[in-house]
């Protein structure tokens, strides 16, 4: 009669490669609605994007302007 000894070495192969991978993975993750950091988080670069303008169109209702009173002042010569 032959016996499978291989069956409880793949096992414990397998759930050590499982808890491995979840060891060195990040620890990231969602918690009611909140995304909790990684552990590196402390590590991470700074991203800061400033604000723009509140109206995003401010230089073309400038150019606009501009060349209305370019317009005017060409009307007012003749």
């Amino acid at each position: 009669m032959k016996t499978n000894s291989s069956r409880p070495g793949i096992f414990l192969t397998l759930t050590a490669a499982m808890f491995c991978s979840a060891a060195l993975t990040g620890c990231q993750t969602t918690i009611g609605g909140q995304t909790m950091p990684s552990p590196d988080y402390l590590a991470d670069d700074v991203q800061f994007y400033p604000a723009g303008p509140e109206f995003p169109l401010t230089n073309q209702v400038e150019a606009s302007r501009k060349q209305a009173a370019a317009v005017e002042e060409i009307d007012q010569d003749y």
